[in-house]
């Protein structure tokens, strides 16, 4: 593999002479997710040893946020005020353009989103874009109108600031890890028109097949596996001519090593656990996508109730979404039923971030579990790399079961985690009595479908090595190395 060294590269001057250029990255983030990465990962340290690094940080704040950022080899700065498209003419044309992909290609998870949240909760005048989107998808006509609506998008300006920025610091590439949210494409728009080239992280495994359309098209894209490559190329038939770098899951990188592994007795005693007893955690996903306190709620009182012996239960939150709801809930059911908290409730969700501490309870959380109960989510992975049995909810807890059909087709249908959900390597339940049966037996027996764990882990994150933080550094490297020429590189399309 391409080291970062590559990254150093001749410029153009226009003459016979030429001189040598440090590399010089800007990378964007808008999530605590993705903040992991820069603050913990090897990308900056690797990145920094032969250029310079710009990050813009929506979590970063002068003076309030800067123990989160300044042991980092880089220039942090807050990330650019952002305008909103106006409805009419933008909004309605992406959604359009969403639905007409949709119906083209006929991605099922994107169909059952369709089916059970988004023909609930659009506005009617969006879903009377329906008819329209049917007709062009008939006559095979997404990429002509997403050439066009591309076109449109940049024309609009959404970030002045986000330019002159750009136009002062001029780097080699834009590194954008949120192409499917709202505050970056703002950022890349401003790049593309000053010719800079960008490269877009995609930062989870699901989001090629259930996020809305990336309509920009990318100078090069960097992705966790091979799975996720060939959707991309599948779903976006332009990224099939642009350099694609598979580098793993540099998230998961600080789960490999020992920096934040504290005993269980110390996790235990802040936690207010008793580390004698088992610990079950119950992870619980976006409030925004599905209601999952109702399962945890039961499971906690038959745990307070003694029904599943001498254990104890830790309900984890969402770190993004998690606003304090719950904190009543168990209040009640102590001390066999704990719930953590997060500094970050009540935050902006782009203003959310994780300092050490933060990252030991993460890290800690699924070492020291003996039993993982979740919903169709990424916790799965957390758990299966520290070998952690994982149960997983194949019902809806809800009364009244109202997304019953909805969790059946994520489980056994959506393309990222149908093949986690069947792989063996996790427990699928029916019911509270086949959940409460399933903890029972990875408790006796925790080496239980332990192969397909490891599966999981290997097939999500491409590598476990621990150094893929260090591979997307030498992919972005690399991409400057052998896709931009100089200056005259041509790329900002």
């Amino acid at each position: 593999m391409l080291g970062v060294e590559a990254g150093r590269r001749i410029r153009s001057s226009g003459s016979n002479d030429s001189t040598q250029s440090e590399l010089r990255v800007l990378l964007l983030s808008t999530s605590l997710l993705v903040d992991r990465v820069l603050l913990y990962s090897d990308l900056v340290p690797e990145l920094s040893r032969t250029g310079t690094v710009d990050i813009w940080a929506s979590s970063y704040e002068v003076g309030a946020s800067a123990e989160y950022w300044d042991e980092l080899d880089a220039n942090v700065d807050h990330f650019p005020r952002i305008r909103p498209f106006k409805e009419f003419p933008y909004n309605y044309l992406r959604r359009l353009n969403e639905y007409v992909w949709d119906f083209r290609y006929r991605p099922p998870s994107r169909l059952s989103m369709m089916k059970h949240r988004r023909n609930k909760r659009s506005h009617f005048v969006i879903r009377a874009l329906k008819p329209p989107a049917r007709i062009l998808a008939s006559v095979r006509g997404e990429r002509l109108l997403e050439r066009s609506l591309e076109r449109l998008l940049l024309s609009y300006p959404r970030s002045e600031e986000a330019k002159a920025r750009l136009e002062a610091a001029r780097p080699d590439v834009v590194v954008v890890t949120g192409p499917f949210q709202f505050e970056q494409p703002a950022v890349v728009a401003a790049a593309k028109e000053l010719g800079i080239p960008t490269l877009a992280y995609i930062p989870s495994w699901d989001n090629v097949s259930t996020k809305n359309r990336m309509v920009f098209d990318y100078d090069g894209y960097i992705v966790w596996n091979e799975t996720i490559k060939n959707e991309l190329n599948e779903f976006y038939p332009r990224s099939a001519d642009r350099p694609v770098y598979v580098v793993g899951a540099p998230q998961f990188d600080l789960l490999s090593g020992s920096r934040f592994e504290v005993s269980r007795q110390r996790f235990c005693e802040e936690q207010d656990l008793d580390p004698d007893l088992p610990i079950v955690v119950y992870a619980i996903g976006s409030p925004n996508f599905l209601n999952e306190p109702p399962g945890a709620e039961h499971l906690a009182k038959r745990v307070a109730e003694g029904h599943l012996g001498e254990i104890q239960l830790l309900i984890r939150p969402h770190p993004i979404h998690d606003n304090g709801e719950m904190r009543r809930m168990f209040d009640n059911l102590t001390p066999a039923v704990r719930l953590q908290t997060t500094p970050n409730a009540g935050k902006n969700l782009t203003r959310r971030t994780q300092d050490e501490a933060q990252i030991v309870e993460w890290f800690n959380t699924f070492r020291h579990a003996d039993v993982v109960v979740n919903m169709s989510s990424t916790v799965t992975i957390d758990a299966a790399l520290f070998d952690t049995p994982v149960v997983n909810l194949d019902f809806d807890p809800q009364p009244g079961q109202p997304d019953q059909e909805l969790i059946k087709e994520i489980n056994h249908r959506w393309e990222h985690f149908r093949p986690i959900a069947e792989s063996g390597g996790v427990w699928l339940v029916n019911d509270f009595q086949e959940l409460e049966s399933a903890i029972k037996s990875y408790l006796e027996d925790p080496a239980l479908h332990s192969e397909k764990r490891r599966w999981i882990a290997e097939y999500v994150c491409g590598y476990l090595d621990g150094a893929c933080g260090k591979r997307m550094a030498d992919a972005i490297a690399k991409f400057v190395a052998e896709e931009v020429p100089g200056e005259a590189s041509g790329l900002g399309r």
